[in-house]
């Protein structure tokens, strides 16, 4: 088709910020597991489903969600350099692991929103600590909630009492059942690192993790100080917690919900706010289950999401060299070092 361009039609600075945005997408345990190829003028995101978490993400949905994220970076890349994006899903049923294809379909400026988006890309990260305690607006709220409101994703808020009281019940029971659980304490030490310098640019650095407990934490290490039912709730009134909802549960709804809270969290970095992501629980059946039922959700849970403004300055996970990133159709060095 017109639109598509082989690798070499694009500049190195244009390579530069595709492989930039794909670069900067969170992921689970920040292991990044993708790469991008180019094939027949198409941008092709691959999982890298040798990386695995066993313990954490069993049935590999954290995983694609991760490329969800790095998906919505591609498309606001494609957008920002003044082309069309065309996304077909999981595109060739030989090769499972091909999430995307994503074609530059033709010239077309890229709208306000997609420019606010794609600034934020570099300017996001996990905050995985205390919000400062400013409560969002209603008015932000529903901006946030309204944020993919046409992705096919439904972003629910939390924020009555008595549903509070019932996340905050779900929250206690995973992470006491986590803390317990030596391999899945084994696999957290495993992916935390004592530098960024280390393990080629992935896993949690430590600098970046709360030094406090749940809900901040976000991962529950043997350390954590789980604090009681009542304290639990009283800390997520003080937040705006989000959840991610889609129809089904197939890798298709997988994918597009990381798309969606990747989308959400770039609009809440432009207004000022942070985020963090919480899955860890929705891995324990019955936790997953217990709060589609009491949150009276309509789909499948796929992430819960907290927001608030930042209280102190977070540190930038480290990020793999580029040359991991690019695989079929790129030449070396077309795309620039690391990043």
């Amino acid at each position: 088709m017109a639109g598509r361009r082989p690798a070499e039609r694009w500049s190195p600075a244009e390579l530069e910020v595709l492989a930039g945005a794909v670069l900067r997408a969170p992921s689970v345990h920040n292991i990044q597991p993708w790469r991008l190829n180019f094939e027949e003028g198409l941008l092709v995101l691959v999982e890298r489903r040798e990386l695995e978490l066993p313990e954490h993400d069993p049935h590999g949905r954290d995983r694609l969600m991760s490329c969800g994220t790095a998906l919505a970076n591609l498309e606001l890349a494609i957008r920002v350099l003044g082309h069309r994006t065309y996304t077909t899903e999981f595109p060739d049923p030989d090769r499972p692991e091909v999430v995307a294809a994503v074609e530059p379909d033709g010239p077309l400026p890229p709208s306000v929103t997609e420019v606010n988006r794609y600034s934020a890309i570099k300017r996001r990260h996990s905050h995985r600590r205390r919000f400062s305690g400013r409560s969002l607006t209603r008015h932000q709220i529903v901006d946030l909630r309204d944020s993919v409101a046409a992705e096919g994703v439904q972003t629910r808020p939390i924020l009555d009492e008595i549903e509070l009281t019932r996340v905050a019940d779900r929250l206690e029971f995973a992470a006491e059942a986590h803390q317990h659980d030596r391999g899945y304490q084994r696999e957290l030490a495993l992916w935390t690192v004592r530098d960024e310098g280390q393990r080629n640019g992935v896993g949690l650095a430590v600098s970046a993790r709360s030094a406090g407990s749940l809900p901040w934490a976000g991962l529950v290490r043997e350390s954590t100080a789980l604090p009681d039912r009542e304290v639990l709730k009283r800390r997520l009134t003080e937040e705006t917690l989000l959840a991610f909802v889609t129809p089904g549960d197939t890798r298709h709804d997988h994918l597009r919900a990381g798309r969606a809270l990747q989308l959400t969290w770039l609009d809440a970095v432009h207004e000022g706010l942070v985020g963090s992501v919480l899955t860890q629980p929705l891995h324990l059946p019955e936790v997953r289950a217990a709060l589609t039922e009491e949150l009276e959700l309509s789909g499948s849970l796929q992430a819960l999401m907290r927001f608030g403004y930042p209280s102190s300055a977070v540190p930038h996970s480290p990020r793999r060299p580029i040359d991991e990133l690019l695989g079929t159709g790129f030449r070396g060095g077309e795309a620039g070092g690391d990043r």
